[in-house]
């Protein structure tokens, strides 16, 4: 895979999610970058000790990565990122609400001192604003953002089941970066980007909301299931394991019956001949769905309305995931042996990243220090 940041240096003063999956998405590309870390160490390598020992988030995000431990309030230390900063290209930081100005780098200062560089904060609520000094984490952002009042069921709001609003920011940055980067080739000047949990995840609900302001509609919370479509919405198999399918069409439908429910006459059951009558008979359907597919385990019926055109997808748990015959992995080292991954989303020419290890806590510290230390 092209290296297209070699050459690129990055330092970060990040901690959790967000700052190091931007920065981390820079080192795949081939940026160097350095990891600033407290003496304690970003708190996500202590998230939990599962993957022999290291965090499952601190690998995932991590990779290919210098520590250097540095006091931000001591003199020898801030010389230190003094010279790196001198050199930087893109300069990270997700710290607290105004801590970042309070150590004496303000972003609008670096900006004036060298102009080339690129600057990115990231926090929970922006920059201004009456929430802009607040804490935010992934789920109470999931609240506030109304993610969690459409996700779950007619029993509750729930959780998305990984850090999405971390995820949605750490994608805005790595997207705004490059922009950067391609805008400072054109003008050799830097810019300032800030970006904020909420207001990433905020774009990513604009469907319901407008939806809402301008439709009047307030989207109901419906699980594995679709509000308009029947059926869309997932079954069990006799083995209790559970497959959502969809119908899309008539045709589909007439599929659906004659070859993966043995009940040809259901496509013209007037209670089920079209998408709105399904719809309003969803309940007796369901019944009629759940007792054909009691017969047979979850993945028979998969293959059998793979085999009939029907589309469809396993409720897979941990287990079919780490087994999943369309997944693909990588390997990383760590400082306690190597782990597997699942790959990022894309391939460039048919070939996966190579990835750099995860560093353990201020491995690089002695070697930054005497890089950036003048004799």
């Amino acid at each position: 895979m092209p290296k297209d940041l070699d050459g690129l240096l990055v330092v970060s003063v990040e901690q959790a999610v967000a700052a190091p999956y931007l920065t981390g998405r820079l080192a795949e590309a081939g940026a160097r970058v350095i990891k600033i870390e407290r003496a304690e160490g970003d708190f996500a390598r202590g998230y939990d000790h599962l993957v022999h020992g290291e965090s499952a988030y601190f690998v995932w995000l991590n990779r290919g990565k210098e520590s250097l431990c540095l006091d931000l309030r001591a003199p020898e230390d801030t010389a230190v990122l003094d010279a790196i900063l001198a050199r930087a290209d893109v300069f990270v930081q997700n710290l607290a609400p105004g801590a970042i100005e309070r150590l004496g780098y303000a972003p609008d200062l670096l900006r004036t001192r060298y102009p080339r560089l690129i600057t990115v904060s990231i926090s929970g609520y922006g920059e201004d604003g009456p929430y802009a000094d607040l804490k935010a984490y992934d789920l109470l952002v999931q609240a506030e953002s109304g993610l969690s009042s459409i996700t779950g069921n007619a029993a509750g709001s729930a959780r998305v089941g990984v850090s999405v609003c971390d995820i949605a920011c750490g994608m805005t940055a790595h997207q705004a970066v490059l922009e950067a980067l391609i805008g400072r080739g054109i003008t050799g000047q830097g810019r300032h980007i800030a970006v904020s949990l909420f207001h990433a995840l905020a774009d990513w609900m604009n469907v319901p909301y407008l939806q809402y302001v301008y439709g009047g509609k307030e989207p109901a919370r419906n699980g594995l299931s679709h509000p308009t479509i029947a059926p869309y919405g997932a079954f069990a198999g006799s083995d209790g394991k559970l497959v959502l399918l969809a119908i899309q069409n008539e045709r589909e439908w007439s599929s659906f019956c004659a070859q993966v429910l043995d009940r040809a006459d259901l496509a013209t059951d007037p209670r089920f001949d079209s998408n709105a009558n399904r719809a309003a008979h969803r309940d007796a359907l369901d019944t009629i769905i759940a007792d054909a597919f009691a017969h047979y385990p979850r993945d028979t019926l998969s293959q059998r309305m793979h085999a009939a055109g029907i589309a469809n997808g396993r409720v897979s748990t941990m287990a079919d995931l780490a087994t999943h015959p369309q997944a693909r992995h990588v390997t990383v080292d760590t400082p306690s042996g190597p782990v597997r991954l699942l790959s990022p989303g894309a391939t460039v020419d048919g070939a996966l990243p190579a990835f750099g290890p995860v560093p353990a806590l201020g491995e690089h510290t002695q070697a930054i220090r005497a890089e950036f230390t003048p004799p």
